[in-house]
């Protein structure tokens, strides 16, 4: 990956939907070369996928829960990680280093969703306990970070 590629990324996470011209005047190159340098890009995994950012109260997910999973000492990890990936409410999940297993974000729409989420976690075989943070408010999320190319 050169300065180029970089740059591309960089632009497609500030706004995915640039045509390849616009990218090409940015970069320099020709609107052919960007789209093919996007696609090895994708094929490569660089570029896993294409998301539209929403506002997540006016779709009904008003509640944004940070829930960590200790899992119990004989735990089958891959049956762990199985359950809560068949949860739709679970946006993502980071596996920890300390305490917790797992870290888990969830949106769902009232705290009674949330309570039988939790409740749902903790009764799936392998989870010894959960603790869970509920975000009062969203600064910010998903920002690019800047100066990668």
């Amino acid at each position: 990956m050169d300065d180029i590629d970089r740059r591309l990324i960089d632009l497609l996470r500030e706004n995915a939907r640039s045509s390849y011209a616009e990218l090409a005047r940015k970069v320099g190159l020709s609107a052919p070369a960007v789209h093919e340098r996007v696609g090895k890009l994708e094929a490569a995994g660089t570029i896993r996928g294409y998301r539209a950012e929403v506002d997540h109260e006016q779709i009904g997910l008003g509640v944004t829960a940070l829930i960590g999973i200790i899992e119990d000492s004989g735990a089958d990890t891959d049956d762990v990680l199985a359950a809560v990936r068949g949860m739709p409410e679970v946006e993502s999940c980071y596996f920890m280093a300390g305490v917790e297993s797992y870290q888990l974000t969830v949106r769902v729409g009232t705290i009674a969703e949330l309570e039988l989420l939790i409740v749902r976690l903790n009764r799936t075989p392998g989870v010894a306990s959960t603790q869970t943070a509920i975000a009062l408010s969203t600064k910010w999320e998903n920002r690019p970070q800047p100066g990668l190319g």
